[in-house]
C-alpha cells in the first residue's frame, strides 16, 4: 500500500478538486461579480451581498426555513428514537417493520414531492382549499412529508447505538434499583449520544438544504410564502434576469449559514458524549 497508493487515491483526489474544489472557488469569485456567463463577469465587491440582504423574499425564506429545520428536527428525532426503542425489544416482525419504515428514505425528493401533493390535494379539496392556497398549509406539508421521508433513516442510526449499549451497564442499572424512566434517561440516552450527534446533524442540515421536495409539494406558493432558502436561491439565479450574481452571493451566505449551525451543533451535542 505504501508503494501504490498513488494508483487508488490520486484519480478519486483529482476528480473530487475539479467536481467540487474547483467549482467552489469559481463560485466564490463569481459572488462578487456582475455576470451572465463566466467569461464576462466583472467585479464589483459587495454589490451582490448588498442586494441579497436587502431582497425580502430571500429573509421570509431564511426565517420560512429556520422555522422549518426546528419543527423537523424535533419530530423527526423523537419519533425515530421511539420507534427505535419499539423495535429493539425481543417480538416478532421487528425486522419487517424496521424494512417497512425505511423505504420512504429510498423514494427520490421530487418524486416523493409529487406523490404527497396529490395526498394532499385529495384530502383538501373536501375543505375547498389546497396547499398553494395557504402558507401554514404548506409549511406543515413539508413538515409530515420530511418526517414520513427521514424518520426511518434516523431510526435505523439510533437502533444501532441502542444495540451498541453495553448490556453490563443495564444490568448495573437494573440491580441498583433504577426503574425503566431512569434507565432510559440516565444511562441509555447518555450512552447513545453518538448515534444522537448523528442524527441530529442530518435532520438540522437537511432542513436548511431543502430543495427537492419544496420545489415538487409546493414550489414556494402562495406567492413565495413556503419557498426555502434553496428553492429561493436556485429562483434567483436561474429565475431573475441579472441577478446571477445575487444568486450566487446567497448561494455563499447559504454555505456559511449552514456551515455555522452544523458547527453549534456537533460543538453542543459532542460535548455530552461520555466515555463507555
Amino acid at each position: 500500500m505504501r508503494k501504490w497508493w498513488p494508483i487508488f487515491t490520486l484519480p478519486m483526489f483529482l476528480a473530487f478538486i475539479i467536481g467540487f474544489i474547483l467549482p467552489f472557488i469559481l463560485g466564490v469569485a463569481l459572488s462578487f461579480c456582475k455576470f451572465t456567463t463566466v467569461t464576462d463577469a466583472q467585479f464589483i465587491g459587495f454589490k451582490n451581498y448588498l442586494r441579497a440582504f436587502k431582497d425580502t423574499t430571500f429573509l421570509h425564506s431564511f426565517w420560512f426555513t429556520a422555522a422549518f429545520a426546528l419543527v423537523t428536527l424535533v419530530l423527526i428525532n423523537v419519533i425515530a428514537f421511539a420507534l427505535a426503542l419499539a423495535l429493539t425489544r425481543e417480538r416478532h416482525g421487528t425486522n419487517l417493520f424496521r424494512t417497512v419504515f425505511f423505504m420512504p428514505n429510498l423514494i427520490g425528493g421530487i418524486v416523493l414531492g409529487y406523490i404527497w401533493q396529490l395526498i394532499f390535494s385529495g384530502i383538501l379539496v373536501h375543505f375547498n382549499t389546497a396547499l398553494n392556497l395557504n402558507a401554514k398549509l404548506g409549511f406543515w406539508g413539508l413538515v409530515i412529508l420530511v418526517c414520513w421521508q427521514q424518520i426511518g433513516y434516523m431510526m435505523i442510526i439510533y437502533i444501532a447505538g441502542l444495540q451498541a449499549v453495553p448490556g453490563d451497564v443495564l444490568e448495573a442499572a437494573e440491580i441498583d434499583g433504577a426503574d425503566s424512566r431512569t434507565t432510559l434517561f440516565k444511562v441509555v440516552i447518555p450512552m447513545m449520544m453518538p448515534s444522537i450527534t448523528i442524527c441530529t446533524f442530518l435532520t438540522i442540515t437537511n432542513g436548511f438544504k431543502l430543495f427537492d421536495q419544496n420545489l415538487a409539494l409546493t414550489g414556494g406558493a402562495p406567492m413565495k410564502q413556503t419557498e426555502m432558502l434553496a428553492l429561493n436561491i436556485y429562483n434567483t439565479f436561474y429565475g431573475r434576469v441579472g441577478f446571477e450574481g445575487v444568486g450566487q452571493a446567497k448561494a455563499v451566505i447559504f454555505f456559511i449559514l449552514v456551515v455555522l449551525i452544523a458547527w453549534l451543533q456537533q460543538k453542543l451535542t459532542k460535548e455530552k458524549e461520555v466515555q463507555q
